[in-house]
């Protein structure tokens, strides 16, 4: 009897074959699902032992109230049988079986369940010896990914099968809001694909899609097929439709091609071809937009409000970028980045990502990079295209061509540690003649001897900051203190001393019933670092680095080599903390710190205030739980010179139930150089459940300064057990001018299947932090990934 078990797992197959499952490190919400099943649990099965691979390894039990032996080698056993095998589980109410023969039939109640699914049939036969086996009149249901479903008959030839009349959904029986149906399907175990003949989706009692014919993958391999589609709708592009084609190549690369109309601007096509080696990957991504609608459209407006010539779009519009990666052995890996643009318009009219507004260029980066236990290395070349249209080449910054780089840390003992930072660089422009170049060698040793015990720390540090220049003489001359003698090797060394110390006092408290640990930490950073001139020295990548709390703590405030900043400095600081015992929750965390220059900074830059001897502007930060579910924060810069402040902002953060989230900031930065307001917004957003299946998302998003929506979402959002809707109207500003575009978005999700739409769950979830609920303890849904409707990632866009 054992060798009947192998036919089950055939509907498992063709279930599965019938869901799409992408992969998402959101997870499907079954919550609403009741606790109800197409085939219930069998009290009489055993728990699973083992899994499939143990299957054949394992004997087969079986029970009956009467086995009854006849002529011919065949053995019936009836009422209450029973097999039992690994995770395997077979009962009906009678079995009989031919050993000459091979054949068997099994009618009555037939069930059977394993570690994956439940089948109940009500007859089943077959032939061992040809390998041939029917099911009539099935029902199954999958465990995991919650799919059910039947059909009439179910035929298997060898690695062949054929269903007919089949179902398949993840809805309770009850509430059978999607359904797929298919007249007959063929599966092909060997080669794992199967063939749908009439299949018809299902909302509800309503057939909205009819395939006569359609082959489909059963397995993980990977097929030749349609993706699902993209529809949308927005001001920009008007009606927008993509529909993906995916090429099945070879099992180490494969082809994506996505053609896309757009009503109001033409024919997009779009390839991706991707390609896996033993030791390396990569991906190419093209995008093709002929006769651009939107060009001839504005080409008048664009004549008028953009004067330089070669910033305008291109009739033939397009980008290109290639991503790869190649491990050259275990220590040293090569790694490229690169793009084309066709004009730098394009960047603008393909994405939608707010966060794009303040883009200037793309980087174009290739190298190979290296990293041992105490040391990491690279050489690379940088390029940069222009992505806003308002600017010049002659604005964007140096190309580096190449860079070479080395970081060096070792410990020789508890007290010693001692490192190095060198870089060489090439530095030219895409404009040679506006903006010559030049070469750049930059070297850092230094020695640190850090003195700790359990609640102390001194850590007293020297460094050798020196860097070398070869000027071209264009810029020699232009950089000359004396023009009748242009230095093209100017170079500066500077010794810097550092001293980081700090204590460590805590304290077990009681503060409204809850135990906490209440902690003081102290901190003093000493920084001297004398002037020496650098006035004859240029400037490929420095500038003046925002002053933070972070910046309290460093040894320079330039980033870049090109200026070391004089000083002679004493950093004071202080920070609380309340952690609650129960559960090492922060209940409080407050931090405040201020610099006392003892003399003026002679090291200055254009666009950055004088430091004078004196006070530095009050850093604070503090953040507060005023519950488990209600959140605030502020940050604050009090300048003592202007007796007003540099900076102020506010956040507070409200978690509804066991989803919605409210969301409210406000930032506010001065221009201290120029005493002017250089920034000052408000964003809301939040995502409020009605209830359990209704809920409302919303962001409002505006600049004070500039009284000027930056972008408004406004959606509700419906779910049930198996599908999902999220209608959404956004208004956001599409480049600096503040001009803006609007869209009116449908999703819907059929969970386990799929969604059609624009993919309006990532859009929000960068756009709300905390739309999804894990957000909350990573990092900013604006960091995480771009949106399937934008054609570049925003994390791969270089202000």
């Amino acid at each position: 009897m054992r060798p009947a078990l192998r036919l089950l797992p055939l509907p498992l197959c063709i279930a599965l074959s019938l869901a799409a499952h992408a992969d998402d490190d959101m997870p499907v919400d079954w919550s609403l699902c009741p606790v109800e099943d197409a085939v219930p649990m069998f009290p009489d099965a055993q728990a699973p032992v083992g899994d499939i691979a143990d299957r054949e390894n394992l004997p087969t039990d079986i029970e009956g109230d009467e086995t009854v032996g006849m002529d011919g080698g065949i053995y019936n056993v009836t009422g209450n049988v029973t097999l039992r095998r690994g995770d395997q589980f077979l009962g009906t109410d009678n079995i009989e079986y031919s050993q000459d023969t091979g054949t068997y039939t099994a009618t009555g109640n037939v069930r059977y369940q394993d570690s994956g699914m439940r089948v109940v049939a009500e007859r089943l036969e077959g032939d061992q010896n040809n390998d041939s086996h029917r099911i009539d009149n099935v029902r199954y249901q999958l465990i995991e990914r919650r799919g059910n479903g039947g059909a009439e008959r179910i035929e298997m030839q060898d690695s062949r099968g054929r269903m007919f009349a089949s179902t398949y959904s993840t809805c309770p029986p009850s509430q059978r809001w999607w359904e797929l149906r298919a007249q007959r399907i063929d599966v092909d175990t060997d080669e794992g694909t199967g063939t749908a003949r009439n299949a018809t989706l299902r909302i509800g009692k309503v057939p909205v899609l009819y395939v006569p014919y359609m082959v489909f993958p059963i397995d993980d391999r990977r097929r030749t097929g349609l993706l699902y589609p993209s529809i949308s709708m927005s001001s920009r592009n008007g009606f927008d439709w993509r529909q993906p084609i995916y090429f099945n190549l070879a099992p180490n690369y494969d082809l994506t091609v996505e053609p896309r109309y757009m009503s109001r601007r033409g024919i997009q096509l779009g390839t991706e071809f991707r390609y896996l080696t033993r030791r390396g990957r990569g991906t190419f991504d093209l995008q093709l937009l002929p006769s651009d609608d939107l060009t001839w459209r504005e080409r008048d407006q664009e004549i008028d409000e953009v004067p330089i010539v070669e910033n305008r779009r291109e009739d033939d519009r397009g980008m290109f970028r290639y991503t790869g990666s190649h491990n050259i052995d275990r220590t040293w890996q090569a790694r490229a980045n690169l793009y084309w643009l066709s004009d730098p318009r394009w960047i603008e009219d393909a994405s939608s990502n707010v966060e794009g507004l303040s883009v200037s260029s793309l980087v174009s980066s290739a190298g190979i990079y290296g990293r041992g236990r105490y040391w990491d290395a690279g050489l690379q070349g940088q390029y940069r295209h222009l992505t806003d249209y308002t600017i010049s080449e002659e604005r964007l910054p140096y190309n580096r061509l190449p860079r070479a780089y080395f970081h060096w840390e070792q410990p020789f003992s508890h007290w010693l540690v001692a490192g190095a930072e060198a870089e060489a660089t090439r530095f030219s422009h895409i404009v040679d003649e506006a903006k010559p170049g030049g070469s750049r060698l930059f070297l850092k040793p230094w020695v640190s001897m850090p003195l700790e015990g359990a609640s102390w720390y001194v850590r007293p540090t020297l460094a050798f900051r020196h860097v070398q220049y070869r000027l071209d003489d264009a810029l020699a001359e232009d950089l000359a203190l004396d023009p009748a003698n242009p230095d093209d090797a100017p170079s500066a060394s500077h010794p810097i001393g550092t001293i980081d110390a700090g204590l460590f006092f805590d304290r077990d408290t009681r503060w409204r019933g809850d135990d906490y640990l209440h902690t003081l930490e102290p901190r003093v950073f000493y920084l001297n670092s004398p002037y020496r001139e650098q006035d004859g020295m240029p400037l490929f990548d420095t500038r003046p680095m925002t002053f933070s709390w972070g910046q309290l703590f460093r040894d320079n405030r330039y980033s870049g080599a090109d200026r070391q900043g004089d000083a002679h400095q004493l950093t004071t600081a202080l920070t609380t903390r309340l952690i609650r015992e129960s559960d090492g929750r922060e209940k409080l965390s407050a931090s405040v710190g201020q610099i006392r220059y003892f003399e003026d900074a002679r090291v200055t830059l254009g666009n950055e205030a004088p430091i004078q001897k004196g006070e530095s502007a009050w850093v604070v930060d503090t953040n507060y739980a005023i519950n488990d579910r209600w959140t605030v924060g502020a940050s604050y810069q009090w300048n003592p010179a202007t007796r007003r402040e540099d900076l102020a902002s506010f956040r507070t953060r409200y978690l509804v139930g066991d989803d919605g989230i409210v969301n409210l900031g406000y930032r506010y930065r001065r221009n201290v150089l120029e005493q002017s307001d250089l920034l000052e917004q408000v964003d809301l957003s939040f995502l409020y459940p009605i209830n359990p299946t209704w809920s409302v998302v919303g962001r409002y998003y505006y600049s004070l300064q500039d009284k000027q929506v930056l972008e408004a979402i406004a959606g509700v959002q419906w779910e049930s057990c198996c599908v999902a809707a999220r209608l959404v109207a956004r208004r956001y500003v599409r480049n600096t001018r503040g001009e803006m575009n609007d869209s009116l978005q449908l999703e819907i999700e059929l969970k386990g299947l799929g969604s059609a739409g624009p993919d309006n769950r990532s859009r929000l979830r960068r756009a709300i932090l905390g739309y999804h609920r894990d957000d909350l303890y990573l990092v900013p849904p604006s960091e995480l990934h771009s949106s399937a409707d934008d054609d570049l990632p925003a994390d791969e866009l270089s202000p």
